[in-house]
């Protein structure tokens, strides 16, 4: 028997799901909001999770890491009747183990159970077996524990790899981790920054050119490709890659040769690839960006990584590793940090994730000089900002400033223009949202069309401003 929590705002949806689960002979919690979710979660080991996403306090995408990260690592099935593809699609790359479409048959929710609790015991029973050696990567956190369970089960194959991931995460330091944890461990790990090179300097970074090839080529040169024999080829951005560059890529996996530049012959190469990018390459398939059979191709597996505001437990060790390099390169002692320091890092969202971490901890050491603690006036004057802008940021405030009546002439506490313009602009936009939001439902391809955005980028509103039925 296993325990299963159903989050949904319908009771009678969740009567429905209850009675499937008990059905099929487990214990079913019902809750009809995120924060009563939270607090059923807390005495109720659950297994499986069926999550609503459009629910009174929030978004189930926005919460889905978080039930991940629960202790007991269930597995999350999302049910909706919003009949969304592109929310099933971020769904299913957030790591949701199903997408299902209100309404559901007793079958179909009967059977995603199964499924999803048969893969939940195969998992933990493979991490139980499987431990990974994490070269540099800091944290213990549950999402990114789950993140290094998927990156185990990644490792072990010989599959190509596509690891998503924003700015700042880490994706190079993951990839490596996969090598080593490869069976292609000896052999050589090998990195190509498709965005820091020109076309044509790539077509000859990656394959290689004979003596005379071009003006400047005065003699051999093997490339990259070769350099990857017997080991892992890790393609970085492979998003910047033109629709010729891919044309040659996907002719190399399907058959492992290749032609220097200005060579007759042909070479073979056998090697793994792995492949990140911070961008949708689905979304840039569907305007023809994108070669789709090589998308096929490169993403037999998938890993996605999280970004820092979803594992902000991990930040304190994170902070000490970091001041601990640190000091090193300075042959000095490692600073300390004071709680309040660690307060600001906790509230901060970090858009450039753990490497704008890193690089806020050195400015911050470079600014204090002579001295073993770090406090707030030795971080980076946007941190400090951003957390002023946040404690001025009430409800009660922001109402003011949308009265068109509202002027603060007159008040001993004139904020600063840029503060008051901030401020507004935000408050404006948020209600903005929530008229859309009510307008369409919730639908976000109605959302982006309206407004004239990318599904993708209504998605981040939805999290930014967190909209409510009304």
């Amino acid at each position: 028997m296993a325990n299963i929590l159903i989050v949904d705002d319908d009771p009678d949806v969740c009567s429905v799901l209850a009675r499937s689960v008990e059905n099929a002979g487990h214990k079913a919690l019902t809750a009809g909001s995120l924060r009563q979710a939270r607090s059923q979660a807390e005495g109720f080991a659950c297994e499986a999770v069926f999550l609503d996403l459009s629910l009174p306090d929030g978004h189930g995408l926005d919460a889905l890491p978080e039930f991940q990260a629960l202790p007991s690592l269930p597995e999350v099935i999302i049910i909706t009747g919003k009949g969304d593809p592109e929310g099933a699609e971020l769904a299913l790359n957030k790591g949701a183990f199903d997408f299902l479409e209100k309404p559901a048959s007793i079958m179909e929710v009967t059977l995603a159970l199964v499924r999803a609790l048969e893969y939940r015991e195969a998992r933990i029973t493979r991490s139980k077996k499987r431990l990974i050696a994490r070269p540099g990567i800091v944290g213990s956190s549950p999402v990114l524990n789950k993140c290094l369970q998927d990156l185990a089960q990644a490792a072990v194959t010989g599959n190509s790899v596509l690891i998503y991931g924003e700015t700042g995460t880490g994706k190079e330091l993951f990839a490596r981790a996969l090598h080593e944890n490869s069976p292609r461990s000896a052999g050589s790990f090998v990195v190509v920054d498709c965005s820091a090179l020109t076309q044509g300097l790539l077509e000859s970074t990656l394959f290689g050119h004979v003596r005379g090839a071009f003006t400047g080529a005065m003699e051999n040169y093997s490339g990259l490709v070769s350099l990857s024999h017997q080991g892992t080829l890790f393609l970085d951005e492979i998003g910047e890659l033109s629709l010729e560059m891919q044309k040659r890529f996907l002719r190399l996996l399907e058959e492992k040769k290749y032609r220097p530049v200005g060579a007759s012959r042909e070479v073979h190469s056998d090697f793994r690839l792995v492949c990140a990018t911070n961008k949708d390459l689905e979304a840039m398939a569907q305007r023809g960006e994108f070669r789709q059979d090589l998308l096929y191709r490169i993403r037999m597996y998938q890993c996605r990584l999280p970004p820092l505001r979803e594992r902000k437990d991990d930040i304190p060790e994170l902070s000490d590793r970091f001041l601990s390099d640190i000091a090193r390169q300075s042959a000095e002692q490692p600073k300390a940090l004071y709680p309040e320091v660690l307060d600001i890092f906790q509230a901060y969202d970090w858009p450039g994730n753990v490497r704008e971490l890193k690089h806020a901890l050195e400015q911050a050491v470079s600014a204090a000089t002579g001295v073993t603690m770090l406090h707030r006036k030795h971080l980076p004057l946007h941190l400090r900002v951003s957390l002023l802008k946040s404690s001025l940021s009430g409800q009660q405030h922001k109402a003011q400033v949308l009265d068109p009546g509202f002027s603060p002439l007159g008040r001993p506490d004139i904020p600063q223009w840029k503060t008051f313009r901030d401020q507004a602009v935000r408050a404006a936009e948020e209600r903005y949202f929530q008229d859309l939001y009510d307008h369409t439902g919730g639908r976000v391809k109605e959302m982006a069309q309206m407004a004239n955005l990318t599904q993708a980028r209504v998605y981040d509103l939805i999290k930014k401003y967190r909209p409510r039925k009304s």
